[in-house]
Formats: structure tokens, C-alpha cells, sequence
């Protein structure tokens, strides 16, 4: 579980966020829309320690994020809007391996894992290729296999279409689709919920750093058009 108690926070000044409060529930694919600049990434920050709130506590399974990072970091993985910024590694298998050779696993877990990973977003047996040869929507899976072999039990993405070819998009949807039936819980940023919405349990909608919407994402197409959202077509199937 992830929770956000009255969370405030401001850059130079300027609140971003604003007494915010959430509860995101193990399991959820929820999806996060609005506008850019109402508040998405930097609500998404907050889930794994990249920013600390200037007032208020963000909880991951009951424990303040500040209190153990280490934990956080295994229990929600992180995939950024554009996956470059957060390759360490020039091919994918060292990539990968990365986040679990910092938990201190042995050679053979740490092997497991970034098999596993792989075969999830259907990169297996390609460790040794390089990530700056790969395709966008290539970089992306890999981005997500490096956030799966920390084992986490909620994935968090940060408008992770951004870029990306048609073929790539729904690939990408895919292996999200795949993960979620699996019991790993999906949130996911977005300020456009084609193709998405048919997957999500739940829809929050954020606008000037506050909550606007929190609904059943089966009811929340009304709410969602007065919000500089796009919404898919009422008689288009999200998931075809």
C-alpha cells in the first residue's frame, strides 16, 4: 500500500502539491491523468524518496518512506518518462542487474531476477545487447525490467508512451496488461488514457496539485472531460 497523508510540497516556492491525500491499494492498476503540470510526477517522486514532502508523510506498507529508503526502493520500482535518464549500465543484462546487485544479492538471485525480468517484457537471452543501439519502446521494456527485478509489488510510471511508435505503445501495454493480472500493482501517469483506461481498476485525476477525481475508471469518463485530459472515443474498446 501507498499512502499520501496531507502531503505539501514547492519548488523555489511555488506549492506543486498541495495537503494531498491518498491510498493506493496493493493489486490496483490505477491510473494517474491530468494536464501537464498539475502535479503527476512529482506525486510520483514521492513514492520512492526522490522528493520528501515539505509538509505531510508518504507510507509505503505502513512505513515512512524517509525511514527506509532501501525498502522503498525494492517495494515500489520507478520507471521514468523518458528510460535513458535512468540507464546506468551500456547493455541491457548490466542494466538490469543493477538495482538488485545494490540489495547485496548473490551472483545466483541476482542472475534469477534479471532473467526473469527479461523474459516478463520479452528481451530474454539479449543481456549482452547495447541500450543505445535499441529501439524507443525497446528502452522502455528495459527500463521496466530494471524497475521488476527489485521484485516490487507496485510498478509507477511516469507517462512511459511518450516517444514511442504505435507498435512500441502497445507492446509496452502488454507487458503492463501481463504484470497487472500477475498481482503486481500498476500506477500509471498519463495525460492520455487511449488505449489505457479499459485496463485500470481506478482513475485519479490531478489538477493544480490537488485531487479532482477519484473514481471506479468505469464512471470516470464524465468527470474526466472537463479536465485537459484525452479521453478516449465512448465506443472505441481501450484494450484493441
Amino acid at each position: 500500500m501507498i499512502e499520501f497523508r496531507s502531503v505539501s510540497h514547492a519548488f523555489d516556492g511555488v506549492p506543486v502539491l498541495s495537503e494531498l491525500s491518498l491510498t493506493i491499494d496493493d493489486g490496483e492498476f490505477v491510473l494517474l491523468a491530468g494536464a501537464n503540470g498539475s502535479g503527476k510526477t512529482t506525486l510520483l517522486r514521492h513514492c520512492n524518496g526522490l522528493l520528501t514532502p515539505d509538509e505531510g508523510t508518504v507510507l509505503v506498507d505502513g512505513t515512512p518512506v524517509e525511514d527506509d529508503l532501501i525498502g522503498t526502493r525494492s517495494s515500489v520500482g520507478m520507471v521514468f518518462q523518458h528510460p535513458r535518464d535512468q540507464f546506468v549500465a551500456a547493455t541491457i543484462g548490466e542494466d538490469v542487474a543493477f538495482g538488485p546487485e545494490n540489495l547485496g544479492l548473490d551472483r545466483t538471485e541476482i542472475d534469477r531476477r534479471v532473467e526473469h525480468a527479461l523474459e516478463a517484457v520479452n528481451l530474454a537471452g539479449r543481456e549482452a545487447d547495447r541500450i543505445d543501439q535499441l529501439s524507443g519502446g525497446e528502452q522502455a521494456r528495459v527500463a521496466i525490467a530494471g524497475a521488476l527485478a527489485m521484485a516490487p509489488s507496485h510498478l509507477v510510471l511516469d507517462e512511459p508512451f511518450t516517444g514511442l511508435d504505435e507498435p512500441a505503445r502497445r507492446s509496452v501495454l502488454s507487458r503492463l496488461e501481463s504484470l497487472a493480472a500477475e498481482g503486481t500493482g500498476v500506477v500509471l501517469a498519463t495525460h492520455d488514457l487511449r488505449d489505457v483506461l479499459g485496463l485500470a481498476d481506478r482513475v485519479i485525476a490531478m489538477a493544480d496539485g490537488r485531487v479532482v477525481l477519484d473514481e471506479p475508471s468505469t464512471g470516470a469518463l464524465e468527470g474526466l472531460a472537463a479536465l485537459t485530459v484525452r479521453v478516449p472515443d465512448r465506443q472505441s474498446t481501450p484494450t484493441e
